[in-house]
């Protein structure tokens, strides 16, 4: 018999840090607002708190274009700022789930500049390319929006894929170094004192790679309620 897991019976609240309290007056949410407030969450029987992106952004999306996922946009706060509200969540019982979107980056990710500026460029294959579309591919998600989810870039001469917006480059979740990126920044929010991460990802035929086990077994994170440290960066960017 399975064992009953801690997610299992947890009530989560979910908070989009621009939206919630803002602690220095700026006009926009921030990390300090909501670890300010920790006490109101936790009184209304949360017992996890879910931090939508907080990551630098262009905000063309609301934080879900994300062009550094190991730095927070300054509007929001510092790594500081994400290890105090995690450590002091923590001290009144509240885990703490990291929201990680790793359908795409924004267009203005290094990775994806320095994509389109060569096609000789490790990170070309960061991202999905095509010298014409196919024909029979799947709809965008904002059909009203995108007519496509190919768009020509005339800097790199191919069409890349956006399964979103146009601004939001689709990664190659097949690609071997792109999975190990990933593997890198789910690390390092887990050493910040993350318990979890949030995944927003539409894997497509296009981006389909190797099948999973049905019976494989993903480690859950669940450190002591003190000992949150700072994280170590691995993220190959280019220079």
């Amino acid at each position: 018999m399975q064992r009953e897991e801690w997610f299992h019976r947890a009530v989560i609240y979910q908070v989009d840090s621009s939206l919630f309290y803002d602690a220095n007056g700026d006009g926009f949410g921030d990390l300090a607002g909501i670890r300010q407030k920790l006490h109101y969450i936790r009184s209304l029987g949360a017992t996890v708190l879910w931090l939508t992106p907080f990551y630098l952004t262009p905000l063309q999306d609301d934080g879900y274009d994300i062009s550094d996922h190991l730095q927070p946009d300054p509007r929001f706060g510092t790594i500081a700022d994400v290890i105090e509200l995690i450590a002091r969540a923590r001290e009144l019982g509240l885990r703490v789930i990291v929201e990680l979107v790793i359908q795409h980056t924004s267009a203005q990710h290094p990775w994806f500049q320095a994509a389109r500026r060569d096609p000789r460029s490790p990170w070309r294959p960061y991202y999905l390319w095509a010298d014409r579309p196919p024909e029979n591919d799947d709809p965008p998600m904002f059909p009203g929006v995108e007519e496509s989810v190919w768009r020509w870039d005339e800097q790199a001469g191919q069409y890349y894929r956006h399964m979103f917006y146009h601004h939001e480059p689709d990664l190659n979740l097949a690609h071997p170094p792109v999975i190990a990126e990933i593997e890198n920044i789910i690390t390092f929010w887990l050493q910040a004192g993350g318990v979890g991460l949030s995944s927003r990802c539409r894997v497509t035929s296009g981006q389909a790679g190797r099948k999973g086990r049905r019976d494989a077994r993903l480690p859950v994170a669940d450190p002591s309620p003190a000992g949150c440290t700072a994280p170590q960066s691995r993220c190959d960017t280019p220079g």
